[in-house]
């Protein structure tokens, strides 16, 4: 079966990943590839970062006893890995191997926003009454072709932040609400060819774009809670939907391909919610779910799929 549209269709890679036996992901929060098309699959088993080649073979794992709740990441131009921690309340720095360089924020020391945490996201998002500083359960991170790092802060917080490449502080952007430029959980980042910052504001349906000092520069309305934020090297944007759905757009905002579930039945639905996103090199896609926390399904290794482009 494809799925897709016009020149983005895509098969999907049957049991794909091969896991150690006894092994889960739980689930699967954050995906990046590096430049040898290595998958990192940031998860929250008792093994959150697992390498796989393309073929789903298991390289290496690392990571054990850092997180309490992994996130979102991303990996640098420097080829360094970037991980949040929205249990922690950190983000870090590591190389491929897993020695970890840097950290930014304190494990444990939340940002005082008024926030709250409740069983429902939304009442926990509508808990914030102010903008704080890094970080309150940050979500996600991206790395500028000059090495800032740009945090999205996230379920405690209401707001973007950039450092420059040595961890300090540069400047922080946002407020609680639905105006431009104000966000109900900013879930992912991901910066452009054109050094936009792309921002999926999850609980606002939409994906805000900014320049790199944080000037509103537009937004995009068709995406339902987006969780994911992928950019390719041509400027495709791809984005996974927490409405159990993949999109891709290009520069300008237009949609170009979308699937996804076509059933509300629970054990027929392709996806189960989708929480990342990341494309190799030869287009494939890879999607992780949260199917554990959100679904209350444990789907093992299938809680990441690989779609393979065939047009």
């Amino acid at each position: 079966m494809r799925y897709g549209q016009g020149d983005f269709q895509y098969e999907l890679v049957e049991d794909w990943v091969r896991l150690p036996e006894g092994w889960s992901f739980v689930d699967v929060a954050g995906v990046a590839v590096d430049r040898e098309d290595n998958i990192y699959v940031l998860n929250r088993s008792e093994h959150p970062v697992m390498v796989f080649d393309r073929e789903g073979k298991l390289l290496r794992d690392w990571g054990g006893g850092f997180f309490r709740q992994a996130h979102g990441t991303c990996i640098a131009p420097d080829g360094s890995i970037f991980c949040t921690d929205d249990g922690h309340h950190v983000v870090a720095k590591f190389t491929p191997s897993g020695e970890l360089l840097m950290m930014l924020g304190t494990k444990g020391q939340p940002s005082d926003t008024g926030y709250t945490r409740t069983w429902e996201v939304w009442q926990s998002v509508s808990t914030i009454r102010r903008a704080g500083p890094p970080f309150n359960r940050p979500t996600g991170v991206a790395i500028s072709a000059d090495g800032d790092i740009f945090v999205s802060d996230g379920y405690g917080n209401a707001r973007v932040h950039r450092f420059d490449a040595s961890g300090k502080l540069q400047l922080s952007w946002g407020e609680p609400g639905g105006l431009p430029g104000q966000f109900r959980l900013p879930h992912d980042i991901a910066i452009d060819g054109r050094d936009r910052v792309l921002v999926a504001d999850r609980e606002n349906s939409r994906i805000q774009l900014f320049d790199q000092n944080g000037e509103f520069l537009g937004q995009w309305h068709d995406v339902i809670r987006p969780t994911g934020l992928f950019v390719d090297s041509s400027g495709l944007v791809y984005v996974s939907e927490f409405s159990m759905r993949i999109s891709v757009f290009n520069v300008e905002g237009e949609l170009l391909a979308r699937w996804g579930n076509q059933t509300f039945d629970r054990d027929a639905a392709l996806l189960h919610a989708p929480h990342a996103v990341a494309v190799d090199s030869h287009g494939d896609v890879y999607v992780g779910e949260v199917s554990k926390t959100y679904a209350h399904m444990d789907k093992g290794a299938q809680s990441i799929h690989k779609f393979r482009r065939v047009s």
